[in-house]
């Protein structure tokens, strides 16, 4: 059975049934407006098309609920457990992951009816299901919410990468500077971190233990783009001692001067930026947003201080849980901050930390084939907290520990300083 930090009982039964529906359906309203052709495109190795994505967590209810524990239920093509399986070896073989794109079968429209079959299946299992499904059927449902948001950072890279440059989106805005920021300050001494209470949690979130940390102060916003505009214009992209060494090689070889997505007009001389519905000038105020974990690093020491560490974040963002833009605003993309006190914790963009991603003192990756979720990938990562204009509301807490390689910049990521 897997831990997830929640006893699930039949009580709850019915509320995961409710939750079950909602996440699906959520899923197919994020791809309303997306063709069929739309839905093929895979950009790059590390991005998935969005038909992969549906298929995918349809998969997972599949494999890991309804074939090992609903006595009737019939596969809807045994040949989608090796076609959708991302990357569980226990399970044998799966595609290249850089290969998804190529998928022209299985059509959309079987994709659809895929999920269609399995919803039916699972729907008519939830109230026959027992502890270790209902735990699974928990797991699942956080899974498409993670899903959720990389059809978003997908799709985005995806239409971005055209060969036709994005049309600009009508209107003006009025912008408006973002507040002063202030520094927040924080005891040192010994403090607790890691999932506790009731609630769902990964397990990369357990357990709960202690960490000794010095006096520190954390930034009581992101930074925003006109800061980052100023690392810019002082020549941040070609300062050597700046950079990481693997940094500075990641710069020169794939071309960096910018976030990933903008783009300088050669009339004005102004920046732009790609967002959900083409381009935008770039509002001063907003967090900047698609940066690598390089990029995060050289800029603060540009700025005379350093990224947090994960336990310094999660320190001060479970003392001050302000909210931000999350998914179910509809905006998809980093809005200004506003306010005075600590801001944005949650939502608008993922926060990079100086922390690797590694197990925490005494972690143990779950038996079976589900142990291979999280466990596996610690190493050559690091650490993201706070979630982003893309993270659904019921998906994000203070313990929740994202992770990337340091190059990746596609997602919503961003950053706040810490001294």
């Amino acid at each position: 059975m897997i831990e997830t930090g929640l006893e699930v009982n039949r009580m709850a039964a019915d509320a995961l049934g409710d939750h079950f529906s909602e996440i699906r359906g959520l899923t197919m309203h994020l791809t309303d407006s997306l063709s069929a052709e739309d839905q093929m495109l895979q950009s790059m190795p590390d991005a998935s098309p969005v038909k992969w994505h549906l298929a995918h967590t349809t998969w997972f209810f599949e494999t890991f609920i309804l074939v090992p524990y609903a006595a009737h239920y019939r596969p809807f093509d045994r040949n989608f457990q090796y076609l959708f399986n991302s990357y569980y070896k226990q399970l044998g073989g799966h595609p290249y992951r850089g290969a998804r794109g190529l998928m022209s079968r299985p059509s959309l429209e079987q994709v659809h009816a895929y999920r269609k079959h399995v919803d039916h299946g699972m729907v008519g299992f939830l109230p026959h299901a027992k502890g270790p499904a209902l735990s699974l059927l928990e797991l699942g449902l956080n899974h498409e919410q993670q899903h959720q948001e990389l059809i978003l950072t997908d799709i985005k890279h995806a239409l971005w990468s055209g060969p036709l440059r994005p049309e600009p989106v009508a209107g003006h805005t009025r912008y408006v500077a973002a507040p002063k920021l202030a520094w927040i300050e924080v005891e040192g001494g010994i403090h607790s971190i890691g999932h506790h209470g009731e609630g769902f949690a990964f397990d990369n979130e357990s357990p709960r233990h202690e960490v000794l940390l010095r006096p520190f102060q954390i930034a009581s916003r992101p930074v925003t783009n006109e800061e980052y505009l100023e690392f810019m214009k002082d020549g941040g992209y070609c300062r050597p001692e700046l950079w990481l060494s693997d940094g500075w090689d990641a710069v020169n070889a794939q071309g960096w001067n910018s976030p990933l997505y903008w783009h300088r007009s050669s009339d004005d001389g102004e920046w732009s930026q790609f967002v959900m519905n083409g381009a935008k000038r770039v509002n001063p105020a907003e967090p900047v947003c698609h940066v690598s974990f390089y990029e995060a690093d050289a800029f603060a020491r540009w700025a005379g201080a350093r990224l947090p560490l994960e336990s310094e974040w999660e320190i001060a963002a479970t003392r001050h849980p302000a909210r931000g833009t999350l998914l179910e605003d509809g905006i998809w993309h980093p809005q200004p901050p506003r306010g005075e006190g600590f801001q944005q914790v949650f939502g608008d963009v993922w926060e990079w930390t100086a922390s690797p991603y590694v197990a925490y003192p005494g972690f143990t990756s779950a038996p079976g084939v589900v142990g291979e979720y999280n466990g596996k990938f610690m190493c050559n990562q690091f650490v993201l907290r706070g979630g982003s204009c893309a993270t659904p509301a019921s998906h994000i807490r203070a313990s929740y520990r994202n992770f990337f390689p340091p190059h990746a910049r596609w997602q919503f990521s961003g950053l706040r300083l810490a001294k």
